[in-house]
């Protein structure tokens, strides 16, 4: 902190840095390094998996600091620096198997499994972070308040959250296990 106590910025912690002789690092490089160095997930047992939309790969993952389940639809294969189609997808319990017409996800999902199958490769992350990261059970209050005329990030803030609570670390730590570098 500053004398005054407001936080200090990087120019002052330069100035610290070179009368201490200490070294300066941003949280951005310490995310990049343990990217590189570790995993937050653990990779479980891959199956086969015939779908509707196609025939794929499931791999589950386990997100090491929570214990959530994260899973991979993967088809095809990939080299390091290669562009591989992919898509990020949220859980939508709705969207996803009640075919709600509230959103698209459902409907999104497919499409990206139709595409993927056409192109012959490419995966997707499918992340258990229902109703962008606050649970099913807040998601149905926000439902509520979306009934009463909010939208969704209107009604995500009246219940003290976020307009997004996802955490999309832990897709990118599949990503890289995956082998995924370069996306589209």
């Amino acid at each position: 902190n500053n004398e005054d106590g407001t936080m200090a910025r990087l120019p002052q912690l330069l100035e610290i840095a070179e009368k201490f002789g200490l070294k300066i690092v941003s949280i951005a490089d310490i995310i990049a390094y343990r990217l590189r160095t570790e995993s937050i997930v653990e990779m479980g047992e891959e199956v086969y998996m015939p779908t509707e939309w196609g025939e794929f790969k499931l791999i589950p993952f386990r997100q090491k600091s929570n214990g959530a389940d994260h899973f991979a639809l993967v088809k095809g294969e990939w080299k390091e620096g290669d562009e591989v189609l992919v898509r990020v997808h949220s859980s939508c319990i709705t969207g996803d198997i009640l075919g709600s017409c509230r959103c698209d996800c459902g409907a999104q999902l497919h499409e990206a499994m139709r595409m993927i199958e056409k192109e012959g490769r490419g995966a997707i992350v499918y992340l258990s972070q229902e109703g962008r990261g606050i649970g099913f059970f807040n998601k149905m209050k926000a439902y509520k308040l979306q009934e009463q005329g909010l939208d969704t990030a209107q009604a995500n803030i009246e219940l003290g959250f976020e307009v997004d609570e996802r955490d999309y670390g832990v897709g990118a730590s599949i990503l890289h296990q995956l082998g995924i570098t370069r996306m589209r």
